[in-house]
């Protein structure tokens, strides 16, 4: 035989044999949408650090919300901002505040079609803008937190909430929202851990998008982006105290985490493609220097190729159309 013997190419050369032999596909359940929903806005109020993405009204979020589940998509992700802010972050806690009355207001839209997820952290509804509340030395007092992540586990999860989110990474988080949510009868909540959330240059279109109130950073509790050894350590006690997902958050900088994760992991493992990432994208694609599309779902397949069972990302909408139109 003439070499080269082994060709691979062979299985390349159409699109219906590349189509049969992919080992990473995408599917519109695959995707989880981000979404942000503002007290007392009269219309979608455009986030201008990311093209495309809004803050919604009231009403506009359950239009998005519909359309999430007539697509098909795996989950949507309520982030709430709220009018006032206090140095507890009591809007987060309460029964009628932005965040639950939405929850529950998505969950009467969609119903059982489409799992209603919520952000479970301080920093929307802090003054300051931190994920929990501070000591006398400005520093956030981890254990202190705690009480008030169970209750507002308690509190989505009585407002219908699918599934709860904690994002804030304080130690023992999952374990306090786990004993709070069981004690409530909410035994059927599951916790989608934030294990693996790297104090990120990422997250600046975020703090646009919720109106962060932050000062400083985020690094007394935030992971180091040096540490590998670290994020499974993180992980490692998440699953130990009880969670029934785990997340490595930002995804397309941290695909090294994303993979050693998966590898332990014994629960489906996410990964959130967040506001930076997509602002990259939109900003290379708006000057015409990518294929728009194209470096999209690259991009998405990158990260489950790596190990996410599940992708959290402000194209979930547009890339399920996407795949749908190219069946």
């Amino acid at each position: 035989m003439a070499f080269p013997a082994d060709r691979p190419r062979r299985l390349r050369r159409t699109p219906a044999l590349r189509r049969l032999v992919a080992e990473t596909r995408l599917h519109p359940a695959d995707f989880i949408l981000p979404v942000f929903v503002r007290e007392g806005l009269t219309e979608p109020a455009p986030i201008s650090s990311m093209p495309g993405v809004v803050q919604h009204t009231e009403v506009s979020l359950l239009e998005a919300a519909g359309e999430a589940a007539d697509l098909g998509l795996g989950g949507i992700m309520l982030f709430g901002i709220p009018a006032t802010r206090d140095a507890q972050g009591t809007a987060g806690l309460d029964p009628d505040g932005i965040l639950n009355r939405s929850i529950r207001a998505v969950r009467a839209r969609v119903g059982d079609s489409l799992p209603v997820m919520s952000d479970l952290c301080l920093d929307e509804f802090t003054d300051h803008g931190h994920c929990g509340v501070l000591d006398s030395h400005g520093e956030v007092d981890n254990d202190l937190t705690l009480g008030l992540y169970a209750q507002m586990g308690v509190v989505q999860a009585d407002s219908g909430a699918d599934v709860v989110a904690p994002s804030g990474m304080m130690d023992g988080q999952v374990a306090v929202i786990r004993d709070a949510l069981d004690a409530a009868g909410h035994h059927t909540v599951p916790i989608l851990a934030y294990s693996a959330k790297y104090a990120s240059a990422f997250y600046g279109p975020f703090r646009e998008a919720v109106d962060s109130q932050l000062q400083g950073d985020r690094r007394q509790y935030q992971m180091d982006a040096g540490n590998r050894t670290e994020a499974l350590k993180e992980v490692q006690l998440d699953l130990a105290e009880g969670a029934d997902m785990v997340m490595v958050k930002p995804a397309s900088a941290y695909l090294d985490i994303l993979s050693d994760v998966a590898e332990i992991s014994d629960v489906p493992v996410s990964a959130y493609q967040v506001s930076g990432e997509y602002a990259m994208i939109e900003a290379a694609a708006g000057n015409g220097w990518v294929d728009r599309k194209a470096v999209v779902l690259e991009a998405l397949t990158a990260i489950r190729r790596a190990g996410a069972t599940s992708v959290l990302t402000y194209y979930a909408a547009e890339a399920a159309r996407w795949l749908q139109e190219d069946r």
